[in-house]
């Protein structure tokens, strides 16, 4: 886990336990990764960045009897922060830079779509488990956390051609090892 992810884990779950000061602490630190998530994500609507903060900070209040403790918190608010882009997005008529069909703004919060989500996770970090970590890394951080090359080669300690070179070996070894399960 990232230092990061530990605090708020561990804030998170004071707060849980009835630690308001924690909870205070919580939505503060993780207040400043969404504006960071969010700013990164929407350079031509810089307006929106403070509402969609806002929304997925009351999204994880209200929210936050379903995160399980045994899962990684990153996922979890990630997965909100990612349904509350996507509405954002379909509120102003973005459709064209989605890549996934736009379900009713509710549906996620059903119980069979945090299961999926779940297995989704588990055969995803199954599927991961069998890289590399110097291809591994790359893509969680690249193309499940969003990060960019800089950032990627920064964590991980590797030069921006490594991490480029990763993400695509990585992907090419994931793709065969699929074509492989399949057919």
């Amino acid at each position: 886990m990232a230092p990061i992810e530990d605090t708020l884990t561990a804030l998170l779950r004071a707060a849980n336990d009835g630690d308001a000061q924690a909870y205070r602490a919580f939505l503060e630190t993780l207040g400043r990764q969404l504006r960071a998530f969010f700013r990164n994500r929407l350079s031509a609507r810089p307006d929106a960045v403070e509402d969609l903060v806002q929304d997925t900070l009351l999204a994880v209040h209200v929210q936050r009897h379903t995160w399980d403790p045994e899962r990684p918190l990153r996922a979890w608010v990630l997965a909100i922060a990612r349904y509350k882009l996507v509405d954002s997005m379909r509120a102003h008529g973005r459709r064209d830079a989605l890549h996934e069909p736009l379900d009713d703004e509710s549906e996620w919060l059903a119980s069979s779509a945090a299961a999926d989500a779940h297995e989704a996770r588990r055969d995803l970090a199954r599927l991961l488990g069998h890289l590399p970590e110097r291809q591994r890394a790359p893509i969680v951080h690249m193309k499940l956390e969003g990060l960019s090359v800089i950032e990627t080669a920064a964590l991980t300690g590797q030069s921006e051609s490594a991490v480029k070179v990763g993400v695509h070996r990585g992907l090419k070894a994931l793709t065969a090892r699929l074509r492989g399960s399949a057919g």
